[in-house]
């Protein structure tokens, strides 16, 4: 079974709990998400599989999950996007937030959320398992269809985007991402 961190609002480990459980009684743990920029500026969205748990055929970004114990939430972020996308680059945290979304299946998502940003444009190899579709989108584009179809989009990329969308904004255009 897969185990989660459960953690306090300062992010403070506390224990563990099977991640299905965790989901079910809404404790707060430790996720991450990564958003990805290619060459152009142009952020890359992920629909999720079908099959997922939740939020199944949602649009979101690049990979999102949680941390195993002992295992550093920079490396879980790019063991994810290896497992999800088939590809690796440089990952750097730019913010956290803690959420809390209720699910139509009862499941409860609620997370210190870490989240990281990196720049790629070579070829992407999605895991079927874990990815329906993906494209890359302009900010503008995001930042439209999130306000014309909502429904469309994640809980938490509602949440993350307006502040990856500033960060981008006032940073990431003058330097690497």
């Amino acid at each position: 079974m897969e185990q989660v961190i459960l953690v306090n609002e300062y992010d403070e480990p506390i224990g563990m709990m099977e991640k299905m459980q965790a989901h079910e009684t809404a404790v707060l743990h430790r996720a991450f998400s990564v958003f990805i920029f290619n060459n152009t500026g142009e952020m890359l969205l992920q629909q999720r599989a079908g099959t997922k748990y939740h939020s199944a055929g949602l649009w979101t970004n690049a990979c999102c999950s949680h941390p195993r114990p002992g295992e550093e939430t920079i490396a879980a972020a790019h063991r994810r996007l290896v497992e999800e996308l088939g590809f690796d680059t440089e990952l750097k945290k730019i913010f956290h937030f803690t959420y809390k979304a209720d699910f139509s299946n009862g499941l409860v998502e609620h997370e210190f959320d870490h989240v990281f940003t990196g720049g790629y444009s070579g070829k992407i190899w999605p895991d079927a398992a874990e990815v329906s579709n993906y494209a890359y989108h302009t900010l503008q584009f995001i930042e439209d269809d999130l306000a014309l179809n909502p429904e469309k989009y994640t809980a938490w990329f509602h949440i993350a985007f307006p502040k990856i969308r500033d960060w981008w904004q006032l940073i990431a255009h003058n330097t690497n991402a």
